[in-house]
């Protein structure tokens, strides 16, 4: 006789562990823009996304928590796939893609600068549930 097993090959996919206290950022009417810039590129991106300054200030990690590195590594993924999801709004939905980013890796923006739009990315990922990279956002 002959014993067969069964062995699932499906990755199991982990989800989001959104607080309550999140999820109330999430649906605030506070549209406090955010601008993002660096006077020595001259590069600058103001986002106006409700809740996203007041969840900046309360729930992201601190300034200084990151490197720079891992933020510049981490912001060099994200940009790429946001802006292939910008050219296809067949497929990824135009209200939430709408605009390219542009982010040359070889530029050093600062710390400022990929802090924040890092912090922008998480966000926007945890907020609409979507995924820019192979990691989970997480905070």
């Amino acid at each position: 006789m002959f014993c067969f097993g069964l062995v699932s090959c499906t990755t199991q996919k982990s989800t989001l562990d959104v607080s309550s206290e999140e999820k109330a950022l999430f649906d605030s009417e506070d549209e406090e823009p955010v601008e993002i810039a660096d006077d020595e590129t001259e590069y600058e991106i103001i986002i106006i996304e409700p809740g996203f300054y007041t969840w900046l200030n309360s729930i992201a990690r601190p300034e200084g928590y990151y490197s720079q590195s891992f933020l510049e590594n981490r912001n060099a993924i994200m940009v790429i796939t946001w802006n292939q999801r910008v050219l296809q709004p067949q497929r990824w939905n135009p209200n939430l893609y709408e605009m390219q980013i542009n982010y040359d890796p070889s530029i050093d923006y600062g710390y400022e600068v990929n802090y924040k739009l890092y912090n922008y990315f998480i966000y926007f990922q945890r907020k609409y549930n979507q995924r820019l990279g192979p990691f989970l956002p997480r905070i």
